[in-house]
């Protein structure tokens, strides 16, 4: 998918605006489909290994933001989920380690997004002295709109990744049958 796109944008930094002006937080709250994700340690090779997977954002008890995932692997769910504490800047996130001592810092941020469709987000920790940047693609339904896709792109390119940093869950697959959608064919 990226390649096709590879014509249609350049290597330099988009103008997009880096982080939101506002961000309206009951809006962005429900399930999102993770349906892209790009980082300094993935690479293409690994498509095989993810699995479709949702992203439930929910207010606590707390004020904080509940982030729970859900991913099939055969006939297993696995979940995971943490507690992202609002920061002054607009969308912006410092994940709650409280629960997993030892663990570094994580900040998240809520790159750009319309609420309805699409989000995109970034997700800078270290881990065993390494830096470890995480771009991911959320969308609403498993559809993948190609403004949107154009988006991610350029925001995986503005942050020093390449196309063989970018994995696609293999939405054709089985395991959508219990998502409540499947991909666009078109």
């Amino acid at each position: 998918m990226l390649i096709l796109l590879k014509g249609q944008t350049s290597n330099t930094q988009p103008g997009m605006i880096s982080v939101l002006q506002s961000f309206r937080e009951d809006q962005f709250q429900g399930e999102w489909f993770v349906v892209g994700l790009a980082g300094s340690t993935h690479r293409k090779t690994d498509s095989s290994l993810l699995s479709p997977f949702t992203a439930t954002f929910e207010k606590n008890e707390n004020g904080g933001l509940k982030v729970s995932y859900a991913m099939t692997r055969g006939h297993r769910c696995i979940t995971w989920s943490y507690v992202l504490i609002a920061a002054a800047q607009p969308g912006g996130f410092s994940v709650d380690n409280t629960a997993a001592p030892g663990k570094g810092p994580e900040e998240v941020q809520v790159h750009d997004t319309d609420y309805s469709v699409f989000a995109l987000m970034l997700s800078r920790r270290r881990s065993g002295g390494q830096s470890v940047l995480t771009v991911s693609l959320l969308c609403r339904t498993w559809v993948i709109r190609t403004r949107v896709l154009e988006r991610f792109v350029h925001l995986v390119r503005a942050q020093g990744l390449s196309d063989n940093n970018v994995v696609f869950p293999d939405l054709a697959g089985p395991g959508l049958s219990g998502w409540g959608g499947s991909p666009d064919p078109a």
